[in-house]
């Protein structure tokens, strides 16, 4: 997904808030909160779990992605989609 200056609002699932900007970069994502002037960056591992979100993935399928992808354990990867998608949302930048 090609995401520069891009803004997802899938039918279901997570998908950014209309004041939200997101960037593909080298090593991750960059999100951008056009009220408040604040960049987000998320790592490759992040960017993974966000991708798949917004293109209308469940959780578990994030899950499976870092799993696949990292070789951690599901425990850990449902840990750091949870982590991410809580870090996001507390933030005002996606919703679910």
């Amino acid at each position: 997904m090609s995401a520069a200056g891009k803004r997802n609002r899938n039918a279901a699932g997570t998908r950014l808030r209309r004041h939200v900007s997101v960037s593909d970069v080298e090593d991750g994502m960059v999100l951008l909160d056009e009220r408040k002037g604040r960049y987000f960056k998320v790592n490759a591992s992040g960017a993974l779990i966000l991708r798949a979100l917004l293109d209308g993935a469940p959780p578990a399928d994030a899950v499976r992605a870092l799993v696949e992808r990292y070789e951690v354990s599901e425990e850990r990867a449902a840990a750091d989609v949870d982590a991410l998608t809580a870090e996001l949302a507390g933030n005002g930048l996606v919703v679910s």
